[in-house]
């Protein structure tokens, strides 16, 4: 059974700095990633990353945000710096099951940024 579990949200001022961090059990995955969700948003890619560590980022991140994983671990961590408001959001691991189409998702980990 595959779980993805996220740690390091929380409550910082704007500009300031947070590290997340997803702990996969179950297989590794080529493809994982970093989504966001903002209250009457829709969720949004914020970073992935492939097994090679072949990244790429939202626009809006770009920049501040790193992405990283530990494939001996089976971890995967977002870097965020020079946050915002705009960054707060609930923030989501994935991992994607390319060949069989299939998506896992942690449980989410809130990151508030004020202003």
């Amino acid at each position: 059974q595959v779980q993805l579990v996220e740690s390091g949200g929380g409550l910082v001022q704007s500009g300031g700095s947070l590290r997340l961090s997803c702990v996969v059990s179950g297989p590794i995955f080529n493809a994982m990633g970093w989504y966001r969700q903002a209250p009457g948003k829709q969720r949004e890619l914020v970073a992935t990353i492939t097994m090679a560590g072949i990244t790429n980022y939202a626009d809006s991140v770009k920049g501040r945000f790193t992405i990283s994983r530990d494939n001996a671990k089976n971890t995967m961590s977002l870097q965020m710096g020079s946050l915002e408001p705009a960054d707060t959001a609930v923030y989501f691991c994935n991992a994607k099951n390319t060949i069989l189409g299939i998506d896992y998702w942690g449980q989410g980990t809130q990151v508030t940024v004020s202003s």
